[in-house]
């Protein structure tokens, strides 16, 4: 059962990413939990990819160029359950705080633009994938699958997330609605690629995205925001032309109501900072009261949402290893009896 009687402080991240560094990303988010923790915040929610930073890389130059950060940028990749994973969990559980991160995920070989909440007794209780990863983000991530695609419940309600451009999905939006959630992460990278030139990336177009998803879906939103500083520029940025293409700032962390209402003033886009919001779950009462997309306000006699969530990545564990393997022959002590379990 739903509960609408909840309320506590939501934080919001609006910083620049430690770059291609997974232990001192991990050192910045472990700070700032606590800071947003002494702020009086029960969850704080972080950019996308925040660790090792978003891969601007892929924006500003020839596939030659980008290689030079192909690897450093998947050893600093995070691996769930891993060593700095760990870390993270007990931070969590240590300042009694959930964490929403944003994330380079790497299994095996392989890298996803990942989602997580950490519940504040140390648990995650959530991890997700990008489903279709934007443009040429294409040529460095995989898919995600429908088998993670869900609202989870937490301490502090029900929780959602996607990634930037997946605020543009109308079904992946829906599909979230549907599962009666009450907050939701909207997690993005900074807008400041192509500033001016490309009004799509820009941040009037992308905090519309986020305003639009509360108001649309009745929920709140917390939109964290990654910055371009000086060391994103000393990272990325070899020539006057990169420069100008991926400029300072580009922070514009957002929290929205369920009518669309801005819950928290906003920093200025080169600050970094934490906003807060007090957050009462009986305004989604009142939003819904009017209009609800996935209730009252629906027409599922005309139209219908499929969602396959069985998944279709393979998933190897060493039971299943163990299952497929055929068992071997037994072990000839000689010639003859070699011949013989032939």
């Amino acid at each position: 059962m739903t509960d609408y009687t909840h309320s506590f402080r939501a934080a919001v991240v609006q910083a620049e990413p430690v770059w291609n560094d997974i232990a001192g990303g991990i050192d910045k988010v472990i700070a700032l939990s606590s800071e947003a923790k002494a702020g009086g915040a029960a969850i704080v929610a972080f950019p996308e990819t925040f660790i090792p930073g978003y891969p601007w890389h892929l924006w500003l130059d020839s596939v030659p160029w980008q290689s030079q950060f192909s690897v450093p940028f998947a050893l600093n990749s995070v691996e769930i359950g891993g060593e700095h994973w760990q870390r993270l969990e007990r931070a969590a559980r240590d300042l009694e705080i959930i964490i929403a991160l944003g994330f380079s995920e790497r299994e095996g070989g392989s890298l996803y633009m990942a989602q997580a909440v950490i519940d504040a007794d140390g648990e995650t209780v959530m991890t997700r994938r990008k489903l279709k990863p934007t443009h040429v983000e294409r040529t460095q991530f995989g898919d995600g699958d429908g088998s993670d695609f869900r609202v989870i419940d937490t301490a502090v309600g029900r929780i959602g997330a996607l990634n930037c451009w997946e605020h543009l999905q109308p079904l992946s939006k829906y599909a979230l609605f549907a599962q009666q959630e009450q907050l939701h992460i909207a997690a993005w990278p900074s807008f400041s690629i192509f500033e001016g030139a490309v009004n799509a990336l820009g941040a009037e177009v992308n905090v519309g995205a986020s305003r639009q998803y509360a108001v649309e879906g009745q929920s709140f939103v917390l939109a964290p925001c990654g910055i371009i500083g000086e060391a994103a520029e000393a990272h990325f940025c070899d020539t006057d032309l990169k420069r100008q293409f991926l400029q300072r700032g580009g922070g514009y962390a957002r929290i929205f109501g369920p009518d669309g209402s801005s819950l928290a003033e906003p920093l200025d886009p080169e600050a970094e900072g934490i906003l807060y919001a007090d957050i009462d779950y009986a305004g989604i009462l009142a939003a819904k009261n009017a209009a609800d997309p996935a209730g009252h306000y629906s027409r599922p006699d005309v139209f219908a949402l499929h969602l396959d969530d069985r998944g279709r990545l393979p998933k190897v564990t060493a039971e299943r290893v163990r299952a497929e393997t055929p068992e071997a022959p037994p072990v000839a002590s000689d010639a003859s009896s070699a011949l013989a379990a032939l």
